[in-house]
């Protein structure tokens, strides 16, 4: 059976991924994140996922995208502490959207068949004090975290309520990305004898 390619350098989502049982090759891909003029959220995340899993060799490669989204303002990850607070205040006290595309790309046998979703779930934030946006920067955990903020980690204390994938948010919609995957013939956890 092929290794999964994961073209990503995200630890939670090859936590995910290999939480299933299914044997993982980690290639990040390098590919510019940079959000274009005029470019929808949804557009932007599915251009990420896919470049990523056109990017990396393999014969099965998995890649994803996730962006924070107030508005149609992007939330990556914060450039500082600074901007970590800035973005917790803006989700205080709101409702803001994750979106996560999947792309999957099955080279081998050809021909090339590649397989993409985007999913959107919705978050809440609690109303957040000062003293508690210090708190969480002084933590360290939402400097490398799209929207400055973890649902699995300490960043769960400050959400109200998710509407759709928690796995999403996180990184990585499961449901999703297994349809994708059994689309494209890649051998599911179930089906292994």
């Amino acid at each position: 059976m092929p290794a999964l390619v994961l073209a990503s350098r995200s630890p939670r989502r090859r936590e995910l991924l290999a939480g299933l049982g299914i044997p993982l090759e980690v290639r990040p891909a390098e590919t510019d994140e940079a959000v274009r003029a005029g470019e929808a959220p949804e557009a932007y995340v599915a251009r990420v996922a896919r470049e990523k899993a056109r990017a990396v060799a393999g014969e099965v490669v998995l890649a994803a995208d996730t962006a924070v989204v107030v508005g149609r303002e992007i939330l990556g990850k914060p450039i500082d502490a600074a901007d970590a607070a800035r973005m917790l205040r803006a989700l205080s006290g709101t409702r803001h959207r994750v979106l996560t595309a999947v792309c999957v790309r099955r080279s081998a046998p050809p021909p090339v068949r590649e397989r993409q979703v985007t999913v959107s779930t919705e978050v809440r934030f609690l109303p957040l004090r000062e003293e508690q946006i210090a708190w969480y920067v002084g933590t360290g955990e939402p400097l490398d975290k799209a929207g400055a903020y973890a649902l699995q980690g300490l960043g769960g204390a400050l959400v109200e309520s998710v509407e759709g994938s928690v796995s999403g948010v996180v990184g990585l919609p499961l449901a999703e990305s297994l349809a994708l995957l059994d689309e494209v013939g890649f051998p599911m956890p179930w089906r292994r004898r």
